[in-house]
């Protein structure tokens, strides 16, 4: 159920069930807690330049972190501007943990695994010169992306997302990121932990994003390493940009490759309003 409803009759956010935000905890007047039983995490910092998860004072000392990009100073400060001004035109709509977004996409669901074009009208039209910067990068030469999700978080909302790995039916290897605004940390985390390295317990890895960069998430990062950005981390109005390719379902050859085609030919006609 979403967070109670003020005196008014409207609800102060968009939360449900576990999910929090400030703006639900002032309400309830409960206070957010963390888990109360003490656990033992591993902290590393992600090295962009080494690609090694490293630490001080403690072994293993590193060990090696694939799958994640960083590509600083994507887009400049007048580009930044154009994109933020241009989104604030548009509706945000609440979402849960303190966030508001923007959807532009087709109509999912993932529970029963359906998808339909529904109202989507394509990506946003300052999103074609962004999607044509991406694919300099030869990783990302054929990055064809049928979604993109904007999202907006602010430290007086209290806003996060928690630990999480993004769907794979629907979605492809690569997510690609636009981070705007401010810099921040993405967590990435392993429940687990990793026996092959000597760590038993749960092991996290920061990933700094400084503002204007995009970062990648693919093999293990994308399929293994849940991701989070933390209430802690989000000091100042932050703006993010995701952009999600389609999987191999949905791709030539694949069993629902003509549904693929018709969704593709939606999102790249860069026509789009939010759904």
């Amino acid at each position: 159920m979403m967070a109670p409803s003020s005196a008014d009759g409207v609800a102060p956010c968009a939360c449900k069930g576990i999910r929090r935000c400030l703006l639900c905890e002032k309400w309830k007047e409960i206070r957010h807690l963390e888990a109360n039983v003490p656990k033992t995490v591993h902290h590393f910092l992600y090295n962009p330049e080494t690609k090694l998860a490293i630490r001080k004072d403690a072994e293993p000392a590193s060990f090696p972190f694939p799958g994640v990009f960083v590509w600083e100073n994507f887009i400049s400060e007048e580009e930044e501007e154009e994109l933020i001004s241009t989104m604030d035109q548009d509706v945000w709509n609440q979402s849960q943990s303190g966030r508001r977004k923007q959807d532009f996409g087709p109509k999912v669901n993932f529970k029963k695994r359906k998808v339909r074009v529904g109202s989507f009208s394509g990506l946003p039209a300052l999103s074609h010169k962004v999607v044509l910067r991406m694919q300099r990068e030869p990783s990302l030469a054929d990055f064809q992306p049928v979604e993109q999700c904007n999202l907006d978080y602010h430290p007086e909302r209290g806003s996060a997302i928690d630990p999480h790995l993004d769907d794979s039916w629907l979605w492809g290897e690569r997510l690609v990121t636009v981070n705007m605004l401010s810099d921040t940390t993405l967590t990435m985390s392993l429940e687990e932990g990793l026996p092959e390295v000597g760590l038993e317990e749960e092991v996290h890895v920061a990933v700094h994003l400084p503002r204007r960069c995009l970062v990648v998430l693919y093999g293990e990062a994308r399929h293994r390493w849940k991701h989070a950005i933390h209430r802690m981390d989000v000091h100042e109005r932050r703006v993010c940009s995701t952009y999600r390719e389609l999987s191999a379902e949905f791709l030539p050859g694949g069993q629902q490759a003509e549904l693929g085609a018709q969704l593709l030919n939606t999102a790249l006609s860069f026509q789009g309003a939010p759904v």
